[in-house]
């Protein structure tokens, strides 16, 4: 059997496609596996119980259940849940914004499919253009959306020490060039691996960029505001009609029922209605006739704002401590954790490669994410790319206490070994 080029780029391996077959061995498997690397959101009891009751007065309303089960969608996605959600987004964050400028997706990795071939790609003329990524490194699920395209072009960040245990990585604007073949400005906030927020500064730079080279400005907000909320500086929520902005329910705790939101000028809204009806006739209606009620009557952002961030707060501070403790003196810097699930750490001069602690961490029952598949576009060699590991706090506090000694041990292997080699 052959395949076309097209298959042959999807049987050939991915990073995201790693990850994904990790987190289903680590739940469907009979080891202890201690899952640090995936993506599942924290199971909060309270929001849970929110999610159940809702899920309960659903089942209990027999016409909505059965319009949810036994009827299609309109390819922009659930009229009734789209109404509510400019509405709330107009009075509660103040978003100039109607129904025809939101459509709903099967998830936000259908969302950057969709967005980046918008974008990205071959024009008219034989013109290319790609999609600019700011600062690196950016969220895995990005790289292969191209399915064997190049569609980024990537700048490194530069780093700020903090103290004895911390960095930030910031936007280079000294070396940012926004050429013709850009087609478009896309970040993540908070960030996707390492929870950096960039600086309202910087998001209003880039915001006028966007505007003065005349490119769409993407912002995935999947983590941030105004819904789940993760973030921990104080920063503005906002939105104009340059801006494409991508939420999502999965970071609420409901990542198994893939809804995607895209917030955006009403051509880009057409593009995407298009796209779904071509690609899946309608997006799944399960999540947004679940969360309906909540966003009708804005609890979707009290949960957000007075549940979920606050969880999070408190359970990256002790996985902070726990880095603190299990790494020692060994040379570990932790990205300062400003949001979204996860912490990224820094192991300065690191004498294997994170894929090859990947694969030793995982023969002792810890995943995590290697650093190196976070870089989509970058292919200048930068050392500081193998030295870097994702690890998520999303999980139960011993597994993530336990894995993350494991790390520390292995870590300091990798360390003495090195230095033994060249003793």
């Amino acid at each position: 059997m052959n395949f076309s080029a097209f298959g042959n780029f999807l049987t050939s391996g991915s990073g995201i496609l790693t990850l994904m077959e990790d987190i289903d061995s680590a739940l469907t498997g009979s080891a202890e596996m201690r899952l640090l690397g995936g993506g599942n959101p924290a199971r909060i009891p309270q929001v849970q119980s929110a999610f159940r009751d809702a899920m309960t007065e659903l089942l209990a309303d027999g016409e909505r259940f059965e319009r949810l089960s036994g009827d299609y969608d309109g390819a922009r996605g659930n009229a009734r849940f789209i109404d509510a959600l400019a509405a709330l987004l107009r009075s509660r964050c103040g978003w100039p914004v109607g129904p025809q400028n939101i459509a709903v997706t099967n998830g936000s990795q259908s969302s950057f499919y969709v967005l980046f071939h918008l974008f990205a790609g071959e024009f008219s003329q034989g013109k290319k253009r790609k999609i600019l990524l700011p600062l690196a490194p950016e969220y895995i699920g990005y790289a292969d959306v191209g399915m064997g395209a190049e569609l980024f072009h990537t700048y490194r960040p530069t780093i700020e020490l903090r103290g004895e245990r911390e960095f930030k990585y910031h936007v280079d604007f000294d070396h940012l060039d926004i050429s013709d073949e850009i087609g478009a400005i896309a970040v993540s906030r908070p960030t996707n691996p390492t929870g950096n927020v960039l600086t309202e500064t910087e998001v209003a730079h880039l915001r006028e960029l966007a505007a003065r080279h005349g490119i769409p400005f993407i912002l995935d907000s999947a983590y941030g505001g105004p819904f789940p909320n993760i973030i921990f500086p104080p920063v503005d929520s906002l939105w104009d009609e340059n801006t494409i902005a991508c939420l999502s329910l999965s970071k609420l705790g409901l990542p198994g029922l893939r809804t995607g939101i895209i917030v955006a000028d009403e051509k880009v809204i057409r593009a995407v209605t298009a796209a779904n009806a071509i690609m899946s006739l309608a997006p799944g209606s399960a999540g947004p006739g679940l969360v309906c009620a909540m966003v009708e009557n804005g609890s979707i952002l009290d949960l957000s704002d007075r549940v979920i961030r606050p969880y999070y707060q408190e359970k990256v501070k002790r996985a902070v401590s726990w880095v603190t403790s299990a790494m020692g003196d060994l040379p570990c810097r932790v990205h300062t954790p400003e949001g979204a699930i996860f912490l990224w750490l820094w192991f300065a001069g690191l004498p294997i490669t994170s894929e090859a602690l990947y694969q030793r961490l995982k023969q002792r029952d810890v995943l995590v994410i290697a650093g190196e598949h976070f870089f989509p576009g970058l292919d200048e060699p930068w050392p500081h790319r193998h030295e870097c590991i994702r690890i998520s706090y999303a999980q139960d506090a011993e597994s993530v206490q336990a894995g993350i000694g494991i790390i520390g041990e292995e870590v300091a292997r990798a360390y003495h070994e090195g230095a033994a080699k060249s003793a």
